[in-house]
């Protein structure tokens, strides 16, 4: 199923937003590539260097992003998180798995539960009974079966070594890994000394520096009701992502998504979550969080973490937004 996301990744958007130029303002060359990776499409532009150097920094970005998506992948089964996933056990697992894995425990504490990787035999389950053309119906005992295998408690890290509490167990990375790659790519652009740079995975996208002197990359919130843009920012330094209902859906009335409430096993009634952010993974997580809980309580925790903004679009229109949001725009 091609969701929005993908198409405007193929139409070279690529998921919550894409760089804009400033009409007016002359704009320094920015070398882009675009790949399909992670199941999404990872788009890099650079700026401020030479053709060579911007050709060179591009190669060690996508080799970064390769390389973190054969240890994320849970659509490989030749990867260390396919394999936990498999046989419910995974020793010496790979250092960027365990320190994502316990970001993952750690913004599940921070978000009261509302971030869990371990909703995966939910989402397993209404892959299991997609019906995109209809109504999607659920037997409650499976359904009850598969709420039993949620918990984050229930994912142990024990030095390198990673394990379930409980046999059928499983995880899924969609809401941290992709903005860890992000955030990886990122540094490995800096370390090139490419200081000027956008990062985009697959919608959660890292700003550094410049597009040009002394204008910021511009990023576009999408809408979640149709092609269009809720809004710009100006971000320099800061991550974006975007978490929504309209990305992956399993029946046609999209009542039952991708983004799963841990505690009831059901997906909330969400339009979109965008989180403004230090880093993408961060911003990844948070947009995640935020998805599940209502817009009240997804405001209050956002105030109560200096430096992260979020913008909500709810399903009937309505915009709420942190105080601080305005300032990107």
């Amino acid at each position: 199923m091609m969701t929005r996301r993908v198409f405007l990744g193929m139409a070279g958007v690529a998921g919550a937003g894409l760089w804009l130029g400033v009409p007016g303002l002359a704009q320094a060359a920015v070398s882009r590539e675009t790949k399909v990776m992670l199941g999404t499409f990872v788009d890099v532009s650079v700026a401020g260097v030479s053709s060579m150097q911007a050709s060179d920094a591009l190669g060690l970005a996508f080799a970064e992003a390769s390389r973190l998506e054969r240890v994320f992948s849970r659509h490989d089964g030749g990867t260390p998180v396919s394999e936990l996933n498999r046989a419910g056990r995974l020793r010496a697992a790979p250092a960027e798995l365990v320190r994502v894995v316990n970001r993952s425990l750690f913004y599940g504490a921070l978000t009261g539960g509302s971030f869990d990787v371990t909703v995966q035999p939910v989402i397993d389950l209404f892959r299991a009974h997609r019906n995109p053309s209809g109504e999607l119906t659920l037997d409650d005992s499976e359904l009850r079966a598969a709420r039993a295998l949620v918990g984050r408690r229930g994912l142990q890290v024990s030095g390198a070594d990673l394990s379930f509490a409980r046999s059928g167990m499983g995880i899924t990375l969609d809401g941290i890994a992709k903005g860890y790659i992000a955030d990886r790519v990122s540094a490995v652009l800096t370390s090139a000394g490419v200081k000027n740079h956008l990062v985009n995975a697959g919608g959660d996208i890292m700003a550094s520096g410049h597009k040009s002197p002394g204008v910021p990359w511009r990023v576009a919130v999408q809408s979640p009701t149709g092609p269009t843009y809720a809004g710009e920012l100006s971000l320099s330094g800061k991550a974006i992502a975007t978490s929504g209902s309209y990305e992956i859906y399993y029946d046609a009335s999209r009542r039952h998504h991708h983004l799963i409430n841990p505690a009831s096993g059901f997906s909330p009634a969400v339009g979109s979550v965008s989180v403004v952010a230090g880093t993408a993974m961060e911003a990844d997580t948070l947009a995640t969080a935020l998805s599940i809980l209502p817009p009240t309580d997804a405001l209050k925790l956002v105030q109560g973490l200096p430096g992260r903004e979020c913008c909500i679009l709810s399903p009937d229109g309505c915009i709420y937004t942190s105080p601080g949001w305005a300032s990107f725009a």
